[in-house]
């Protein structure tokens, strides 16, 4: 038995959008409609969804985050209280670049912390975890465990989101410190071993 959705009597959701089963939408919440929101989603207070915008099933967005045109969460998104992404790389008020969006995708599991900015036009990679506050000018690796301003990484993350003892390139192999889950590097790739 799934959980009827649950839209607050403040939010407004435009016609058109489409909101899958048992998702739940906050306070002051506003959905643009072409919207497509996945199954059992969590949109925090004072959050804004653009009309191209595809969020997965899953995603958790916290109070005061506006996720733009030309942004994908994939499934199991976690978007940190009043995190940001942009959409227009150089943007001007006198000038209009509507045409010139650049496509942000943020693949499954991914994190993205407090705070932190996602600068259009990058991949962030699935199960990655961008720290609090961190700035994101460009595509993060599965995995990756991302801090700073510029964002720069500092190592690997379990699925679970604990941090791996792994370098941070070469080849190596490292176990979850909660789950028991061996992840392995290879060539500067992190996945689960085999």
């Amino acid at each position: 038995m799934t959980a009827a959705t649950s839209i607050h009597p403040s939010a407004i959701v435009d016609d058109g959008a489409q909101i899958g089963e048992g998702s739940r939408i906050w306070h002051f919440v506003h959905v643009c409609g072409g919207a497509r929101i996945g199954a059992g989603v969590s949109l925090g207070q004072n959050v804004f969804v653009g009309n191209k915008v595809v969020i997965g099933d899953r995603c958790k967005v916290q109070n005061n985050v506006s996720v733009y045109d030309n942004v994908t969460l994939e499934e199991g998104v976690f978007c940190g209280p009043s995190m940001v992404f942009t959409n227009v790389y150089n943007p001007r008020a006198l000038i209009e670049r509507k045409s010139e969006y650049r496509d942000t995708l943020v693949r499954r599991g991914a994190t993205l912390g407090a705070n932190c900015t996602i600068v259009c036009g990058v991949t962030i990679g699935e199960f990655a975890l961008v720290g609090a506050g961190a700035v994101v000018n460009k595509d993060v690796p599965a995995y990756a465990l991302m801090v700073g301003i510029p964002a720069r990484q500092i190592g690997w993350c379990s699925q679970y989101g604990e941090q791996l003892d792994l370098p941070l390139t070469g080849n190596a192999t490292a176990t979850c410190p909660h789950t028991g889950q061996r992840y392995q590097l290879l060539d500067g790739v992190c996945q689960p071993a085999p």
